[in-house]
C-alpha cells in the first residue's frame, strides 16, 4: 500500500495533556503599544518553561476565537485613550493574569489548539488539518473507492487527530468517518506489532464496541474508517449537541444541564462495564474512557477509539488521575474514568474538581455509592475497585442485557505478549510522572511551611524589638519626669548649707499620686 510511503521518523514525544501555566512577569511600553512578558511552564518542572511576548491585541484575538465556546471569559475591556498610563497598564496586567488563570484551569479550553498555540507557538505552529489532508490524500491513491465529502473540523478534542466525512463511490448515500492520528508519547509497540494490531481491529466483534470498517497504519500514524452515526455520542445526548459541531461549541457551556434517567444510567453503565471487562480479560489496554468515546446506537452504548492505546495517545482525563498514585494501572484508570462518565450521566455535567468531597442529590443512592467508590477522596487515596466489583454493586447487578451477539477478538499469543509489555511501559511512565508530582507537592508544602515558620519567627523578633523599644522609651520618659521633678523641688527648698550627701526627698505630690 502506498499510504504514507515516507513518514516522518519516530513518535510525537510531547504529551499534549500536561497542563500549561502562565504568569505575566513584566510589561514594557513601546511607542505605540504595551507588550506583556509571560512565563509559560509545562507541568511541574520550572526548567521546562519559556517566555513569550504578547500584546493586548493578541489576547483580544484569542478571546474572539474562543467565543465559540459560549463562555463569558474575563478579558479586560479595550481602552482607546489613556491606555499607556502606568496605573492603567498595571491594572490591565492584573486583569490579563486573571484571564490566563481562567483559560489554563478550564479542562476543555486548556487542551484546545487555540490556547496551546497562544502559549506554546514553538510546539504548536503546524497546520494539523493540512498535514492530515496530505496523508489521507496519499491513502486514496491506493484506495480509490473512498471519497472525502468534507472535513469534520475540530469535532474532537485532540490536536493531532483529525476527522473527515467519507463515502464509498458506488454507495453515495452511505456516510462514514475517517480518523487520522499521529503516534503519541505512550507508543511502545514495535512498528511491526503496532501495524499488525491496528489491522486486527476490524475483526473485533462485540455488542458494545463500535465496529471498525477499515484500519491501516505505518511507522508514524494510523488511519481508521467507521460508519457515521447521525445520533452522535453519549456526550452529545447528555449535552443535547449536534455531532458535527466543534468540540468547544458542543461541550464548554451546555445550554441545559440535565442528567439522564435512572434506567438509562443503569443500562449504559452496565454495557460500558461489560466491554471494559472484556478488554481487560483480553489483555487489551484501553485507558481512554469518556463520554465522547461512547457511541449511541438506539439503547446501546458502543465503545470507540480502541486504537488510541496502540497509538500511545495520552488520555483525556490524564491530568486528573496523574495526581493520585493509587491509580497506576490501565484497569484502575478505566474505573476512575468510568466514575467521571457516571457523574456526567447523572448530573449532566462533569465534576467541578476531583476528588469530589460531596455529591449532589442523585436519582438513587446506588448511584452515589458507585461515585464514592471511584471519585471520592478516600477512593483516590486508597485505590479503585475492579470492574468486576462495580458489576456486582446494586446499581448494575440487576440490569438484564438482551444482546445475543457473541464477542469475538482473536489476538495471537505473540501480539498478546507485545501488548502486555507495552501496557507495563505505559503504566511505568504514569507511575514515574505521579512520583514526580508527589515529590513536587511535598517540596512545595515543605517550602510553604518553612516560609510560614520563618515569617512567624520574624514577626516574633520584630514584636520583641518593638516591645523592648517601647519599654525603653517609657523608662526614659519616666526618668525625665523624675529628673524634672527633682530639679523643680531643689530650686525651691535647698540652701547653700545643705550637704550634697543628703539629697532632697521627692515631692509629696509624686509620692501620693495613687491616692
Amino acid at each position: 500500500m502506498a499510504f504514507m510511503e515516507k513518514p516522518p521518523a519516530g513518535k510525537v514525544l510531547l504529551d499534549d495533556t500536561v497542563p500549561l501555566t502562565a504568569a505575566i512577569e513584566a510589561s514594557q511600553s513601546l511607542q505605540s503599544h504595551t507588550e506583556y512578558i509571560i512565563r509559560v511552564q509545562r507541568g511541574i518542572s520550572v526548567e521546562n518553561s519559556w517566555q513569550i511576548v504578547r500584546r493586548y491585541s493578541d489576547f483580544d484575538l484569542l478571546n474572539n476565537s474562543l467565543q465559540i465556546a459560549g463562555l463569558s471569559l474575563p478579558l479586560p475591556p479595550k481602552k482607546l485613550i489613556g491606555n499607556m498610563d502606568r496605573e492603567f497598564i498595571a491594572e490591565r496586567q492584573k486583569g490579563l493574569q486573571n484571564y490566563l488563570n481562567v483559560i489554563t484551569t478550564n479542562h476543555i479550553l486548556s487542551n484546545c489548539e487555540l490556547v496551546k498555540k497562544f502559549l506554546d507557538p514553538n510546539n504548536y505552529s503546524a497546520n494539523y488539518t493540512e498535514i492530515a489532508l496530505q496523508q489521507v490524500s496519499m491513502f486514496f491513491r491506493s484506495e480509490p473507492k473512498w471519497e472525502v465529502v468534507e472535513p469534520l473540523k475540530d469535532i474532537g478534542w485532540r490536536i493531532r487527530k483529525k476527522y473527515f466525512l467519507m463515502k464509498i463511490k458506488n454507495q453515495p448515500k452511505e456516510r462514514l468517518v475517517l480518523s487520522w492520528a499521529d503516534l503519541g508519547p505512550d507508543k511502545y509497540l514495535s512498528d511491526k506489532d503496532f501495524q499488525c494490531l491496528i489491522k486486527l481491529l476490524p475483526s473485533c466483534l462485540h455488542p458494545y464496541i463500535y465496529r471498525v470498517t477499515f484500519a491501516t497504519a505505518n511507522e508514524s500514524s494510523a488511519l481508521l474508517i467507521r460508519m457515521f452515526n447521525e445520533k452522535g455520542t453519549l456526550k452529545d445526548l447528555i449535552y443535547k449537541a449536534k455531532p458535527k459541531d466543534p468540540f468547544l461549541k458542543k461541550y464548554c457551556n451546555p445550554k441545559k444541564i440535565q442528567g439522564l434517567e435512572l434506567q438509562q444510567i443503569k443500562t449504559y453503565g452496565r454495557q460500558i462495564l461489560e466491554v471494559l471487562k472484556f478488554l481487560h480479560d483480553k489483555g487489551f489496554p484501553y485507558g481512554h474512557l469518556h463520554a465522547s468515546n461512547v457511541m449511541l446506537d438506539g439503547d446501546t452504548c458502543r465503545l470507540l477509539d480502541l486504537e488510541n492505546s496502540l497509538l500511545g495517545l495520552p488520555a483525556f482525563y490524564r491530568s486528573y488521575f496523574s495526581q493520585f498514585r493509587k491509580i497506576n494501572t490501565l484497569e484502575s484508570v478505566d474505573v476512575h474514568c468510568f466514575g467521571h462518565l457516571l457523574y456526567e450521566m447523572t448530573y449532566g455535567r462533569p465534576p467541578d474538581s476531583v476528588p469530589v468531597d460531596s455529591f449532589p442529590p442523585a436519582p438513587s443512592m446506588a448511584v452515589v455509592a458507585v461515585l464514592e467508590s471511584t471519585l471520592s477522596c478516600e477512593a483516590c487515596k486508597n485505590g479503585m475497585p475492579t470492574v468486576s466489583r462495580l458489576l456486582q454493586m446494586p446499581l448494575f447487578s440487576d440490569v438484564l442485557l438482551t444482546t445475543s451477539e457473541k464477542p469475538q477478538f482473536k489476538i495471537p499469543t505473540k501480539l498478546k505478549e507485545a501488548l502486555r509489555i507495552a501496557k507495563e511501559c505505559i503504566e511505568k511512565r504514569l507511575i514515574e510522572e505521579q512520583k514526580q508530582i508527589h515529590q513536587h507537592r511535598r517540596l512545595t508544602r515543605a517550602q510553604s511551611h518553612h516560609g510560614s515558620e520563618e515569617e512567624r519567627k520574624k514577626r516574633k523578633i520584630l514584636a520583641r524589638k518593638k516591645s523592648k523599644r517601647s519599654a525603653l522609651e517609657n523608662s526614659e520618659e519616666h526618668s525625665a519626669k523624675y529628673n524634672n521633678s527633682n530639679n523643680s523641688a531643689g530650686s525651691g527648698a535647698s540652701s547653700p548649707l545643705t550637704s550634697p550627701s543628703s539629697p532632697t526627698p521627692p515631692s509629696t505630690s509624686v509620692e501620693h499620686a495613687p491616692f
